[in-house]
């Protein structure tokens, strides 16, 4: 496995079979656009298939703020500890910020609380209809 921050030589093909159970996911062009627009990412490669595996990114008003919309491995990758060497690298990208938010589902707040994220309120709007990109 390899993680990577640049998006040199990642392809549109090398983006299958993300955003698992979403209803309108974005297709594999669209994902790699927003990967290409995000201020920070991180690549997760599996070197003997050449397939991204997981992915993390992060967008940035590059002064103090940061937030952190997507963390996705591919089911087949996911408890090999993908997740964590990804959150782990973004988050050394990140340090020098002082705010790094993200949002997730109460059941996934544990995990997340062991970066030394800690649970907060928010405030969101979804279109889920718009889930496949603009």
């Amino acid at each position: 496995m390899k993680f990577q921050k640049e998006m040199t030589g990642i392809k549109a093909e090398q983006l299958v079979g993300f955003f698992v159970d979403w209803p309108n996911p974005p297709n594999q062009e669209t994902h790699l656009a927003l990967l290409q627009k995000s201020d920070y990412r991180v690549l997760a490669i599996d070197e003997a298939t050449n397939q991204v595996v997981g992915f993390i990114t992060a967008i940035s008003d590059q002064v103090l703020c940061a937030y952190i919309p997507l963390l996705e491995v591919l089911p087949a990758y996911q408890k090999l500890g993908v997740g964590k060497e990804l959150m782990t690298q973004l988050l050394t990208q990140l340090q020098d910020y002082y705010m790094i938010d993200l949002l997730c589902d109460a059941d996934l707040q544990e995990y997340y609380e062991t970066f030394n994220m800690y649970r907060a309120n928010g405030m969101l709007i979804r279109n889920y209809g718009k889930q496949s990109g603009r």
